[in-house]
């Protein structure tokens, strides 16, 4: 017999996973600069002739290597660019959404005139994107920082036209509260409340699917997902259901990394975490043949689980955050394969205490390499505890109690690999062009 669940946090989940799981188009470090472009040259009020933009290091490290979606170029000037001549600036994370080629071309012309300055802003936030736009002798000046879309700062002429409330939520919306979640929690809300509370959550799957499909297409980033396919059809490869995960999720990476002018469904702040958090799932859900209902709560299960993760790090910081969006896919899948609580918590132990140690080195096409490793540990973690086998609390960084682990992985990224985020960004600034 099932318990009564507690339902007092069930609201703030809601609250947390409208919040933190939205659609995003291209990489989100990149866009949140578009987005600041954007709004700034709306309060500017005319075309911009230059731009300087200054991101913090992280947002820095983020943005170096990314392709911005529809225009086939790499980095922040380009985001900033095309964002100040043709973003939408209440697009939010789809800012660049339906950009033109006259835009596009706009947008290269000013780098290569070099009208577009970018630098390392002096701050304290870890994520920080700041835009002024200059023309006919005006400026503008938009600030967002703490999360991609979360404005506390606009200027015009130097002139103070809005600042944030203290009190807002870092996201720009009210801050759903947490103090008092568990793992546990999360898995009875998504198990137990009425589905019309979760179906919403089921947009991931559509969104991500169709990256995934576009992906496949071996058009983009390093066509991972595309190759592992070909290699199925080569011998070199059994045409599994693991084969299947690392497939179709890598495949929605790749499009995305790769520039692909489709949207992501994101999970706090990334695209990469919310295709993390989906695609693995979506393939179990088929293998099994299950209804929309439990896909839905199994997606529900595996994005609130990498939102309750998540929350315990940093928004940027050294350690890959596709490694614990894979926690919650792990969630998911092994929900769909069978298992209860006990199999859901064995496996983010044993995710724990393998792919902890994973750094983030900035959003680039490798970060579907990552998506591949996370969402094959996390299947693997999951078959591991459906056979009464996990990473035991005697074990390293891992305690027996799940969300101890978890508190336990969140002080490494927040404290212990402070100075890895450093060296990384160091090492990225300085390396040596190509022959």
């Amino acid at each position: 017999m099932t318990a009564t669940p507690d339902t007092a946090l069930w609201p703030e989940f809601i609250k947390a996973v409208r919040q933190e799981v939205v659609p995003a188009l291209g990489c989100t470090e990149p866009i949140s600069l578009a987005l600041a472009s954007a709004m700034a040259a709306r309060e500017l009020g005319k075309t911009p002739e230059r731009i300087e933009a200054k991101v913090s290091a992280n947002l820095m490290k983020n943005g170096m290597g990314v392709t911005v979606p529809g225009t086939g170029t790499v980095g922040l000037q380009i985001a900033a660019a095309v964002g100040a001549l043709g973003g939408n600036p209440d697009g939010k994370l789809e800012v660049l959404k339906g950009l033109s080629d006259e835009v596009v071309e706009a947008g290269k012309r000013m780098i290569a005139e070099q009208r577009v300055k970018l630098a390392i802003a002096d701050v304290p936030n870890i994520l920080y994107s700041e835009a002024r736009v200059f023309a006919g002798g005006e400026e503008a000046r938009v600030c967002i920082a703490d999360a991609h879309t979360h404005v506390i700062l606009i200027e015009r002429n130097g002139v103070e036209v809005f600042r944030a409330d203290d009190g807002e939520g870092g996201a720009g919306g009210e801050a759903y509260d947490f103090s008092q979640a568990s793992a546990r929690a999360v898995f009875d809300f998504a198990t137990q409340a009425p589905i019309e509370m979760l179906d919403f959550i089921y947009e991931a799957a559509t969104l991500n699917e169709a990256l995934s499909q576009e992906g496949m297409s071996g058009e983009y980033g390093l066509h991972i997902g595309a190759t592992l396919q070909r290699q199925v059809k080569a011998g070199l490869l059994s045409d599994g259901l693991l084969t299947r995960i690392l497939t179709r999720t890598t495949a929605a990476s790749d499009a995305r990394m790769g520039g692909a002018t489709l949207p992501a469904m994101s999970n706090s702040g990334s695209g990469n975490q919310g295709i993390a958090a989906t695609m693995p799932v979506v393939v179990v859900a088929g293998h099994v043949e299950a209804d929309r209902e439990q896909l839905t709560r199994a997606l529900m299960l595996s994005h609130l689980m990498a939102v309750y993760i998540h929350a315990r790090l940093p928004k940027l910081s050294a350690l890959c955050a596709v490694t614990t969006a894979s926690m919650g896919a792990a969630a998911g899948m092994g929900l769909l394969l069978g298992g209860g609580y006990q199999v859901v918590s064995m496996a983010i132990s044993s995710m724990i205490g393998d792919v902890a140690g994973m750094i983030c080195d900035g959003a680039s096409n490798s970060c579907a390499m990552k998506v591949s490793t996370s969402a094959g540990a996390a299947y693997k973690a999951v078959l591991m505890a459906l056979d009464g086998t996990r990473v035991t609390g005697n074990e390293g960084i891992v305690e027996h109690d799940v969300d101890a682990s978890i508190a336990n992985l969140g002080q490494l990224a927040s404290r212990g690999m402070v100075q890895t985020d450093t060296q990384i960004l160091q090492i990225m600034m300085h390396k040596q062009p190509a022959a």
